[in-house]
C-alpha cells in the first residue's frame, strides 16, 4: 500500500498508509491527522484546504470550476493549494509530503 506523509499545522510529520482511490481528506481521517472536512467532501466549503509541493501540483489532473471557486474561500491560499476531498490517492503519490495549513476559514455556500 502507498504510503503518503502529511506535515500537521504545528510542523509534526505523520507518515501513513494510503489505500489508492480515497480522497486525501478520507486518508486524512482514517488515520486521525486534523483534516477538517466541514461538508464531509461534497465540495461544498474550503476546510479540507492542502498544499502541494510544486512537483506534485503539477502532476494532478486540474481542478474543476466548483474547486477553484472553494479555493477562493480558503485561509492561506498559495499556488499550489488543492482541497484534500477532490485528490484521489493513486501510485503516483507515493512519498507525497500533503501540507496542512495553520488555518481554516469554514464557510459553506449551499
Amino acid at each position: 500500500m502507498p504510503k503518503i506523509i502529511f506535515v500537521e499545522a504545528d510542523g509534526n510529520e505523520k507518515e501513513v498508509e494510503a489505500k489508492n482511490g480515497l480522497s486525501i481528506l478520507e486518508i486524512a481521517h482514517e488515520n486521525d491527522i486534523d483534516l477538517e472536512g466541514a461538508c464531509e467532501g461534497s465540495l461544498a466549503c474550503s476546510t479540507c484546504h492542502v498544499i502541494f509541493d510544486q512537483p506534485t501540483f503539477d502532476g494532478l489532473e486540474e481542478p474543476s470550476e466548483e474547486e477553484e471557486d472553494m479555493l477562493d474561500l480558503a485561509w492561506g491560499l498559495t499556488q499550489t493549494s488543492r482541497l484534500g476531498c477532490q485528490i484521489i490517492m493513486n501510485d503516483s503519490l507515493e512519498g507525497v509530503k500533503i501540507i496542512i495549513p495553520k488555518g481554516t476559514r469554514n464557510i459553506n455556500v449551499e
